[in-house]
């Protein structure tokens, strides 16, 4: 069943996704050759908690850690560990938070030093398509029409989508009705109505769209160890289009980026 929320619950909704936003913008700059995963986790825990908010992650499912931290070949739920980031690594970091009964959950994939250029341009199509599913997000339409618009745009690249791990809907509950896949039919799934809250999450391969799950119980892979991508926002249907409630204003604004990307996405300028 879709949860649907008024005005006064997005407005919290938006709270605990912008502390998220804030947390991936505080690690930004820690994310460089010689740091481990285990040590950002550590520092997102602290923020998260020293902005009046609880980790979403933290035991959740039993997960051990507060990031997801997912490097190169891994897709998602990687374990945080003290392996140093290497030159050219990619990484993958899904952050979530509780604040006031409501979570915020969105993710960003780092690049490591200079990466090489097809796995740059990996990064590249795939933040795209997060934007290119969002749009599709609106009165009228339904689940399909996102991961019809996400599946072709990447496929058209040549990359493989996965099919097994999607997006969702957000709310009190981390993972709440509809699923959203990054795949499917124009036309098809559950209709978008005002008040619904997702995560949209594009998880996109180099190579094959088939996976693999280490004995961990978390950690998704490719299966031909190819890198994978994953960009994620927090969306909410208002007047029949979609607003985000997170953003990746932080991050660029901690990397020196100038980004206009999230402009048509929003009814009023974000301040930082």
């Amino acid at each position: 069943m879709i949860v649907t929320k008024n005005k006064e619950e997005i407005a919290l909704m938006r709270e605990a996704a912008l502390i998220v936003s804030k947390t991936l913008g505080m690690l930004a700059k820690e994310v460089k050759p010689g740091a481990t995963s285990l040590q950002l986790d550590k520092m997102a825990e602290e923020f998260i908690r020293d902005h009046g908010a609880v980790p979403g992650f933290l035991g959740l499912y039993d997960f051990p850690n507060s990031l997801c931290m997912s490097p190169n070949a891994q897709v998602v739920h990687g374990i945080p560990n003290d392996v140093p980031f290497q030159e050219g690594d990619i990484i993958s970091i899904d952050c979530g938070a509780v604040k006031d009964g409501f979570y915020g959950d969105h993710a960003y994939t780092f690049e490591v030093g200079e990466v090489a250029p097809e796995v740059k341009k990996l990064l590249k199509v795939t933040k795209e398509s997060l934007y290119v599913g969002i749009r599709e997000f609106k009165k009228g339409n339904r689940v399909g029409d996102v991961g019809y618009a996400i599946q072709k745009y990447c496929e058209e690249h040549g990359y493989g989508v996965v099919r097994e791990l999607v997006g969702h809907g957000l709310g009190r509950k981390m993972h709440e009705d509809p699923e959203m896949p990054n795949y499917g039919r124009r036309g098809r799934g559950k209709k978008f109505i005002e008040g619904m809250t997702v995560a949209i999450e594009p998880m996109i391969n180099l190579g094959t769209r088939r996976i693999e799950q280490l004995k961990d119980g978390w950690t998704i892979l490719t299966a031909d160890r190819k890198p994978s991508a994953h960009f994620e926002h927090d969306v909410a249907l208002i007047n029949g289009k979609p607003e985000l409630l997170s953003t990746f204003a932080y991050i660029y604004d901690a990397l020196g980026i100038e980004s206009d990307e999230e402009n048509e996405f929003r009814q009023k300028e974000l301040v930082l």
